[in-house]
């Protein structure tokens, strides 16, 4: 298997279980464990009006992209679709992780330790696809 289809399943997987992690506290209304950053700036994070689109939270947005990116590589792999709609997605989700990182930076001033890890997945997984793909 190609280094980045195998980046794309790693980072991807990676992704899937940082969603599953901030949609169940979603759900349940708890606020997520910080870690390299104070508690209360994942809090911050966590109750921002930026932390939903159209009234859901980004998790969910998050982890139907990373379960689209695995679906996706793997259907590629089968030879089922052609590779597009996987670049599409990584590059969607860069985007959002790029502005998402810039509203924490810049907006809200502070970090939250589970979106950081997102948005390096999407960068290593847009660098798969844009730079190792060949």
């Amino acid at each position: 298997m190609p280094l980045y289809q195998t980046l794309l399943f790693i980072f991807a997987g990676i992704g899937l279980l940082d969603t599953i992690y901030l949609t169940y506290h979603a759900i349940t209304k708890t606020p997520v464990k910080c870690l390299f950053f104070p508690d209360a700036w994942c809090a911050k994070v966590q109750k921002s009006p930026q932390s939903k689109l159209f009234g859901f939270p980004n998790a969910y947005a998050g982890l139907g992209m990373y379960l689209a990116i695995l679906v996706g590589t793997w259907l590629f792999i089968q030879g089922m679709i052609p590779f597009w709609p996987v670049t599409a997605v990584v590059t969607m989700g860069f985007l959002f992780s790029l502005y998402f990182t810039y509203i924490q930076g810049f907006v809200l001033k502070a970090f939250c330790t589970w979106c950081v890890l997102s948005a390096i997945n999407f960068l290593v997984m847009f660098i798969a696809v844009f730079f190792l793909r060949g």
